[in-house]
């Protein structure tokens, strides 16, 4: 395995979405620390991808991340089946991803991806479940299966590397 980087990064938003997220567990501090994602991806040059599942049913994304990106519709639970996402994924970056649930359209995508040879790294201190078990069983699945399981501040200081880019206050200010 090696360090993330922000020059072979992308950052994959999943479902944070307005009708669900009152009911995930803990979801006001994963939203935000999505945002502090994002927040770094923009700072640092990350491209970034957002699902949002039957947005119809579940509303659009949670305003706070609405402006990340433009959103990929899906019905598919795995996005990888959501047409036009694996070409927003192309390439051979690094995907760290983010978002809800964890043993559904999170877990699901993050297999797929897994299968599919790419380097997964999920942020879990910005990913939900309604049930915490459910998320913490998905964790370890994703783990078995090669994820990296990391947090928002590993993400954001590896993206940096060092004290001395020049946008390291920046992105220090963000997880402060």
């Amino acid at each position: 395995m090696h360090l993330m980087s922000a020059k072979r990064s992308r950052l994959v938003i999943i479902d944070f979405q307005a009708r669900l997220m009152p009911a995930i567990h803990d979801g006001p501090r994963l939203v935000a620390n999505a945002g502090k994602l994002v927040a770094a991806a923009k700072l640092l040059e990350v491209p970034i991808v957002m699902t949002e599942q039957n947005p119809a049913g579940l509303g659009a994304t949670v305003p706070e991340l609405a402006e990340a990106a433009s959103a990929i519709t899906k019905m598919s639970f795995d996005a990888c089946a959501a047409p036009g996402f694996i070409e927003a994924i192309s390439g051979d970056e690094d995907l760290i991803l983010c978002g809800c649930e964890a043993h559904v359209c999170f877990g699901q995508t993050a297999l797929s991806l897994l299968e599919n040879k790419r380097r997964v790294f999920v942020v879990q201190d910005a990913v939900g479940s309604r049930v915490p078990e459910s998320k913490e069983v998905s964790l370890r699945r994703l783990q078995r299966h090669g994820a990296e399981v990391v947090t928002t501040e590993m993400v954001v200081f590896e993206w940096l590397r060092t004290a001395e880019h020049p946008q390291f206050r920046a992105a220090l200010a963000l997880v402060k």
